[in-house]
């Protein structure tokens, strides 16, 4: 039921990209012999991911480093808000998360072991604007951080920032400056990450935006300058579009790679890795040389890249690879991202809360998942709205998904059912009313995300088995849909095909559901799932 899709080949090589699951922003270290990932979350929850591997292909979701997100985020779930672009680093013994947060600045948690408990996040620097923070600690003791800057918050973009923190990371002690300036050559200059090489700075920083990017590196003989720099991964004629983003990683032997994102539409930022190399002139080289360069004018490099474009086409610019050998290190079993869940409790790792999450939101135990219709904050009355909605991410290019529902727990003016949310979103769902039990399928639109009822069926049954089908149809494009069985073996279809988008930031999402219609009141209803089953679909 898990095996949806496979990075590593079984013969010594690995396939691209090596997750093929929506871990925004993905950063990654090695402590000893096993290496720690985390991601973005943005207003999902529980929030920072901790996933392990022994070999950087065969990835496992294993923790979380933050129960919910803090300072303001109880409400309604604030979309494409809350956790950015976090670095993971081991210091002294410690492991640190440093994380962006745009409307509200930079926050820093750590811990002695990533597979148990975090301590409370602590805001180092508290600001608009600020994101995409990673520490430093240089030799002669003192530390920083260096990060970007959103527009949308803060009025500009493409510059680097460095600020002096404090030595256990707690809080800046120092003023915010201006380091780096990437408005002319590198525009969207972002997600920063810091090293020290062979007495030299390194800063591995993507430019170019999410779809259209490149990755660049810095390079310096004092942490504040002045850099240089140099375009060292682009698409090229490869196949994977913006690569850019992610984490030199040092290997088990002394091997380097790079791990980073390329954004593939509903399905959000998939994770590849690149085989890299230190080239005798003291710069980075990833992936592979192009066999078939393309001429700069000819690629498109989104729509504020201006002069940048003959510089993000270098000729000696790695590409991307599709196929490689595996890192140097041990055998380990191929693994596959988790989708399907038993409810045989605790509840999946896979699975996340649309807001911050309560307990009160649900139990789970016994092969069975109970989603409590709480009401909606702030006169919620909209799918969107519902911070108590369960999602997961889509982990495979073409699956369906199962489960059957209970809604004899509902009480009349409340609904339950099966979603696909992105940056709209549709559902099949059981609606209880004064007369009776009605099977409906919906659709949002606009960005008020107003639904629309497309299907009414009158059902008999408070029991009901959903499948949702997901089927490519291009590069980042797919048409999903829904249909409805009453007796578990016929399935009919319910409403019209569905073809899914991202949210901003976030691919698309499965999602259980229940709750108030009509920003009605908590009456204690529920409905109850069970098994959730995810399998793959063959695509010619």
């Amino acid at each position: 039921m898990d095996k949806l899709y496979f990075a590593d080949n079984g013969d010594g090589t690995y396939r691209n990209p090596i997750i093929f699951c929506d871990y925004s922003d993905p950063d990654a270290i090695r402590v000893g012999d096993t290496y720690y990932m985390t991601a973005s979350t943005f207003n999902y929850t529980p929030a920072l991911p901790i996933l392990i591997s022994k070999d950087m292909i065969n990835w496992k979701l294993v923790n979380y480093a933050l129960k919910t997100v803090p300072d303001g985020y109880d409400g309604q779930p604030r979309h494409a808000h809350g956790i950015w672009a976090p670095a993971i680093r081991y210091h002294n013994g410690e492991f640190y998360i440093f994380v962006g947060m745009p409307d509200e600045g930079i926050y820093m948690l750590k811990t002695k072991d990533p597979l148990g408990e975090w301590e409370a996040p602590v805001c180092v620097l508290p600001g608009k604007g600020l994101i995409d923070p990673c520490p430093f600690w240089d030799d002669d003791g003192r530390a920083y951080v260096i990060h970007g800057y959103a527009k949308s918050r803060i009025g500009f973009k493409s510059w680097l920032g460095i600020f002096p923190i404090s030595p256990d990371g707690k809080r800046a002690i120092g003023d915010d400056h201006l380091l780096y300036d990437g408005t002319r050559f590198h525009p969207t200059m972002e997600g920063p990450k810091v090293h020290k090489h062979n007495g030299k700075y390194y800063i591995f920083t993507p430019a170019g935006g999410v779809a259209t990017g490149w990755q660049v590196v810095l390079r310096a003989d004092n942490v504040m300058g002045p850099y240089e720099d140099k375009v060292v991964l682009k698409q090229g004629s490869s196949v994977t579009n913006g690569p850019h983003q992610g984490a030199w990683i040092e290997g088990l032997e002394g091997e380097n790679w790079f791990m980073h994102f390329q954004s593939r539409g509903l399905y959000g930022r998939i994770t590849h890795l690149q085989p890299m190399t230190w080239g005798e002139d003291g710069w980075p080289r990833m992936g592979m040389e192009d066999p078939t360069p393309v001429p700069p004018e000819s690629i498109n490099q989104g729509e504020d890249a201006g002069e940048a474009s003959l510089i993000a086409n270098a000729a000696d610019c790695g590409i991307p690879v599709q196929e490689w050998r595996k890192p140097a290190g041990p055998e380990c079993e191929r693994v596959s991202e988790q989708a399907s869940d038993d409810f045989q409790g605790p509840l999946a790792l896979q699975w996340q809360f649309m807001g911050n999450w309560r307990e009160e939101f649900y139990q789970v135990g016994g092969g069975r998942l109970r989603l409590n219709a709480c009401q909606l904050p702030d006169g919620g009355d909209r799918l969107w709205q519902c911070p108590q909605a369960l999602t997961q991410k889509i982990c495979a290019p073409a699956f369906f998904a199962t489960t059957t529902m209970d809604a004899s727990g509902l009480k009349a003016g409340e609904q339950a059912g099966f979603a696909l949310v992105g940056g709209q979103y549709a559902y099949a769902a059981l609606r209880r009313q004064e007369e009776g039990m009605e099977l409906v399928y919906v659709t949002s639109d606009g960005a008020d995300h107003a639904e629309t009822v497309h299907e009414s069926i009158p059902v008999d049954s408070d029991k009901i088995t959903f499948r949702m089908t997901l089927l490519p149809t291009g590069f980042a494009e797919a048409v999903t849909t829904f249909e409805y069985s009453v007796d578990g073996e016929n399935f009919l279809p319910v409403g019209k095909p569905f073809s899914p988008a991202r949210h901003t930031w976030v691919g698309v999402r499965m999602t259980l559901f229940a709750m108030p219609m009509n920003a009605g009141k908590d009456q204690g209803g529920y409905a109850e799932f069970g098994p959730f089953h995810v399998e793959p679909v063959e695509v010619l």
